[in-house]
């Protein structure tokens, strides 16, 4: 994710979509499998106390509120900090209208509030805002795609392939983090080979300019300041410079791209060398990981997703991520595996999940797939990032649905939102992504016009809407 997270990242790609924006906002592709940097909003590992709903309005008490929140550094895997509340979600709409010189002063004042030192404050007042920073974090094209496609791209053979040779190399350690954390290897190498190619593309950006141009800018003010905070933290520690302080443009750090406050929170020293490496130790890298998943409420010994056969006749309704039915019922309804053996009729809930619709791939997720969408709550991301760790673990390809699932593209994804819109529907902002609320409000509107509620948009639903203004 992690927590942006994923703002950032896909590390191999990566928020903004589905699951529960609001609480956290979208994470971007990382270097490795990005055709272009789009912004990776706030995973769950960075969450942080609610903002007052006046601060949120109003950019300019964003730097004073942030003072109220205080994390201290978790040192080992056998103490967790309490888990931080989720950032308020990205004020799209908003302008910058106070002077970066205005908005340094006013850190100056939280620095000395925080306990940062002269030598933190002096790295803040030299840093130099980068426009180019906040032209990416407004930028969103990466989500567009369908999930087919999004999942053709990353979840890669030689992803595969390159994810089990990790876990061979890597067996002892593996195994002491299933033992410790309850986390399996091919969960831990699925984010890894997505977040940054196993460390190939973990980025190129100094963080600091990044952090402090992305708290300036009044979009996210508030994580980016509770950001860049920890990042000061981080160096004070002695854990880095500014300099090796190298990353994504969001601010991610290391092959697992966690954002500062995750680092704080849960980077752990796992090889007992003294000193915490996400960039080139791969003992620290599976550790850390671990430990982040397993705060997030990773159980064990329990799947995440399987990839399964739905009939032709079902109650489209129920499939919904927010709806979980014991697997007894899934089967009454004659859902099977892909080899054609029938899911287990017993108590383990589970959703059912059809990324594109009643016609395209379809999955049962459990409890531990929300962990996906707590480390980036794109929908394509974390059911592309789930999919992978299966592929990993062993299972086969995925297949392609029963048909032409005759999605909507960007353009006419928008136009739907703007047809929602117009009906009082919340959609959050009309960007061509179908996200959670989207979702929810194509659902609705299925029911309405008597069609299928699989939550999926298609033309037959926007030619519904254009007859029925």
């Amino acid at each position: 994710m992690n927590a942006l997270k994923f703002c950032t990242a896909i590390a191999a790609v990566a928020f903004i979509f589905g699951a529960g924006y609001p609480a956290q906002a979208q994470k971007e592709p990382s270097p490795a499998f990005r055709t272009e940097p789009p912004p990776k909003e706030a995973s769950r590992s960075a969450p942080l106390p609610n903002l007052p709903q006046a601060a949120a309005a109003d950019s300019r008490s964003l730097v004073q509120v942030a003072a109220n929140s205080r994390v201290q550094p978790v040192t080992s895997h056998e103490t967790h900090p309490e888990k931080r509340a989720p950032y308020p979600p990205p004020n799209d709409n908003c302008k910058n209208t106070k002077s970066f010189d205005a908005w340094k002063r006013d850190f100056r004042k939280l620095a000395a509030e925080r306990g940062l030192s002269n030598r933190s404050v002096a790295i803040v007042d030299g840093t130099q805002l980068n426009p180019t920073i906040i032209q990416r974090d407004r930028k969103q094209s990466f989500f567009a795609m369908s999930f087919l496609d999004f999942q053709k791209r990353l979840a890669t053979q030689n992803r595969v392939v390159s994810g089990k040779r990790k876990i061979a190399q890597h067996s002892d350690t593996f195994d002491r983090a299933a033992k410790e954390f309850g986390v399996p290897a091919s969960v831990i190498t699925g984010f890894w080979a997505l977040e940054s190619d196993f460390g190939a593309g973990m980025g190129k950006f100094p963080i600091m300019p990044a952090l402090v141009t992305l708290a300036y800018d009044c979009r996210r003010s508030y994580m980016f300041t509770e950001e860049l905070i920890a990042a000061l933290q981080i160096i004070e520690r002695g854990d880095m410079t500014p300099s090796t302080m190298i990353g994504s443009w969001a601010g991610e750090i290391g092959q697992t791209q966690f954002l500062p406050t995750r680092y704080l929170d849960y980077a752990i020293d796992y090889d007992g060398d003294g000193r915490i490496d996400l960039f080139s130790n791969d003992r620290d890298v599976i550790g850390s990981t671990a430990n982040y998943m397993k705060n997030l409420g990773w159980r064990s010994n329990e799947p995440w997703l399987e990839e399964v056969r739905v009939t032709r006749d079902l109650p489209w309704d129920q499939a919904d991520l927010a709806i979980k039915l014991p697997r007894s019922q899934w089967a009454q309804w004659g859902i099977k595996y892909p080899n054609g053996s029938p899911v287990a009729s017993d108590d383990l809930q589970a959703s059912l999940l059809l990324p594109m619709g009643r016609f395209g791939p379809a999955f049962l997720a459990y409890p531990n797939f929300d962990i996906y969408t707590e480390w980036n709550n794109s929908l394509n991301y974390a059911t592309t990032a789930a999919y992978l760790s299966t592929r990993i673990d062993g299972a086969g390809a995925m297949g392609m649905g029963r048909g032409d699932t005759n999605g909507l593209d960007f353009e006419g994804t928008k136009e739907l939102q703007r047809q929602l819109v117009a009906r009082g529907y919340d959609v959050g902002k009309v960007d061509g992504l179908a996200g959670a609320k989207t979702r929810a409000a194509v659902k609705d509107v299925q029911i309405k016009f008597g069609l299928p509620a699989d939550s999926f948009a298609t033309p037959e639903l926007l030619n519904a809407l254009r007859r029925n203004r």
